[in-house]
């Protein structure tokens, strides 16, 4: 192409990703590595995640709002990192869980995002519908509180069977559950990254037109998947070049050219498009991140006019 991406997407980049010691929302380089961001104009976008340090976390929001920087926040480790299940059975635990992502929604809007983003917990065969009901009682709790500050909820979209094992899940159940949402809440949507569409057993022009009417926000990345066997296996997010990974420069041209297909090319209101990268063990993180903006620019190129 011989316009800019940045004409038609915010390019972002999941700092806690990146920097994966942010996780836990303790990390003490917690404000240097947004700031690192902050300071490249190569990104529109960022995404963070919890800060546990209120005087950190006001530092953080000064500084992203000097930034002219779109701001997401990915409520994704809250979970992850402690257990929690936003479509747990029992209903004690349920609540848990929702009561932390309604903190994590005060915490967006604090640091200057417009929404949140968090995934469906673990589920079994046997309590799929239950699980299912729970989770759509959380999401629309969620979806209420946001709209009193005028914010949105986005879920991720996850594997089933490999990792995460999440409930949401396979495109067409995702597809239902966007559905049952937008009855009743026009602030939900669906996030979907292309590192996670292997480890669903989809491909993505089937994920994205299952999901179009519901799509708001995508991640790219990598990740090993094909053999249980080999280093780095299941959803790791690692660099674009990582052996046996499943998406490098042609599986993001060919992502390009169907979310352009599919409309998803809006220069008046663009979609946030970020990296989803992970150093393995003690990769370093700068050159993992100008490894994907390779990647970017080399399909990016490649894109025809």
């Amino acid at each position: 192409m011989r316009e800019p991406i940045h004409k038609y997407f915010r390019v972002g980049l999941i700092v806690f990703m990146a920097y994966p010691g942010m996780g836990k929302g303790e990390d003490p380089h917690t404000f240097e590595n947004i700031r690192r961001v902050a300071c490249d104009d190569y990104f529109d976008a960022i995404e963070v995640t919890w800060i546990k340090d209120a005087e950190t976390r006001a530092r953080v929001a000064r500084m992203l709002a000097e930034s002219h920087i779109t701001v997401c926040y990915g409520a994704q480790p809250r979970l992850l990192t402690t257990g929690m299940n936003a479509n747990h059975l029992y209903e004690g635990d349920r609540m848990k869980a929702e009561a932390s992502l309604i903190e994590a929604i005060d915490e967006a809007e604090e640091l200057g995002s417009k929404g949140v983003a968090f995934l469906s917990g673990k589920w079994q065969e046997d309590t799929k519908q239950p699980s299912y009901a729970q989770l759509l009682r959380t999401t629309r709790n969620l979806c209420d509180y946001a709209k009193k500050k005028d914010m949105y909820v986005e879920l991720e979209v996850f594997d089933y069977d490999i990792a995460k094992a999440s409930l949401i899940g396979p495109a067409p159940l995702a597809a239902r559950f966007a559905g049952d949402m937008r009855t009743s809440h026009s602030n939900f949507g669906l996030l979907i990254d292309l590192s996670h569409i292997p480890m669903t057993h989809e491909t993505p022009e089937f994920v994205v037109r299952t999901l179009r009417p519901y799509l708001t926000h995508f991640h790219i990345g990598n990740t090993v998947c094909a053999d249980p066997a080999a280093t780095g296996y299941g959803d790791e997010h690692q660099r674009f070049g990582f052996p046996n990974g499943e998406n490098d420069v042609p599986q993001v041209l060919d992502f390009l050219r169907l979310l352009r297909g599919e409309g998803f090319f809006r220069p008046e209101d663009p979609y946030v498009l970020s990296f989803e990268v992970k150093p393995w063990k003690d990769e370093d993180p700068e050159i993992v991140i100008a490894n994907a903006k390779r990647v970017l620019n080399r399909a990016w190129a490649l894109l025809e006019d």
